[in-house]
């Protein structure tokens, strides 16, 4: 919708909730700004009228209550106007602890990107005679915060726009171009994802916010997609990773108390003296290896064979290259390939 059009429907509400009685065509032509013409010249007043017969319907898909009645029995024209017991919204009561609720979102959002947002919401709330206290608190203080990528990401989507992105994966170093058509972006288990279809491997595809390296380009115009009616992008999220989409599964032995990026994404089996062994799925028995090797003795591989060998040749190839093994902390020294593969 045009901003002239908007602006002219915006004034149009105004007048007919700012009247008890039925206005005429005419009363509203000379009232209502956008609506400004010459009745005597046929053409113009058969605009005017093609013109407020598309606002009125406008109106009434947006579910104003428009009515239509005249002031007396003598009037022979029909009139317009909205009945203010219908278009108000009930009465909000909210609980102090919901006012700093309310305040404490508000204040989320502005450190998250949705300033915007969290303002107009506000306003609504404050123009419907509730006070919200932006600075309430509860004793605590707002500190959810969303990454660089959010905001592009969400127009994009929003717009049905294609982007593009360099991802980096746990198990590599470097990050790797991505095509995305992007359906939405989410919040699971306080990390935000995008979810959509990936062009470059025709199949759906989510990625998390934070492992996008760099800035998000927007490719080609608005519209270029149509995304899925009946995806559910939570449940998507959930279920990414699983046995599908990484098949193979490893145990490893963690020492206890170490190794916590692996802890992240494992299952706990069990624990005794030695550490913690934990299950971890995976699709790439290399790429699971060169990143287990970064833990060095905090992490040991028990099974398959398949990731110990690659463990096993990683290390060597360390061993070959010296000049490597500084960027290895001390305290996490890599073992033997003996020991890393037990």
């Amino acid at each position: 919708m045009s901003k002239t059009r908007t602006e002219r429907l915006v004034n149009l509400v105004i007048c007919l909730l700012s009247t008890r009685r039925f206005l005429t065509a005419a009363q509203i032509a000379a009232t209502v700004p956008g609506y400004e013409h010459n009745a005597d010249d046929s053409r113009e007043h058969e605009a005017f009228q093609r013109k407020f017969e598309r606002d009125k319907a406008e109106l009434r898909d947006l579910g104003v209550p428009l009515e239509t009645g005249t002031a007396s029995a003598f009037d022979t024209e029909p009139g317009y106007r909205i009945a203010r017991r219908e278009y108000a919204l009930p009465d909000i009561h909210l609980e102090p602890e919901e006012t700093a609720a309310v305040g404490i979102a508000a204040r989320l959002w502005q450190h998250a990107g949705l300033a915007a947002a969290a303002t107009s919401g506000l306003l609504k709330l404050r123009a419907a005679g509730v006070d919200v206290d932006p600075q309430a608190t509860l004793g605590v203080e707002p500190v959810v915060t969303v990454d660089p990528a959010f905001g592009p990401l969400q127009a994009a989507a929003r717009e049905r726009r294609v982007v593009r992105f360099d991802y980096r994966i746990p198990e590599d170093d470097a990050a790797t171009s991505r095509r995305l058509q992007p359906w939405g972006v989410v919040c699971w288990r306080g990390r935000w994802y995008v979810v959509g279809h990936d062009l470059d491997r025709d199949a759906p595809r989510c990625f998390r916010l934070s492992r996008i390296v760099g800035g998000v380009s927007l490719v080609g115009l608005p519209g270029a997609y149509r995304p899925p009616a009946d995806v559910n992008l939570i449940n998507y999220v959930a279920n990414w990773g699983g046995p599908s989409d990484r098949p193979e599964r490893a145990v490893v032995l963690v020492r206890p108390g170490r190794a916590a990026g692996v802890r992240r994404f494992a299952e706990h089996l069990s624990s005794d003296a030695e550490g913690d062994r934990l299950a971890l799925r995976y699709a790439d028995a290399d790429g699971l290896a060169r990143w287990l090797v970064g833990y060095g003795a905090d992490v040991t591989v028990l099974e398959p064979d398949e990731v110990r060998k690659a463990v096993v040749a990683r290390l060597q190839d360390l061993a070959e290259e010296p000049q490597v093994l500084p960027t290895v902390p001390a305290a996490r020294a890599v073992p033997s390939a003996a020991g890393a593969a037990r």
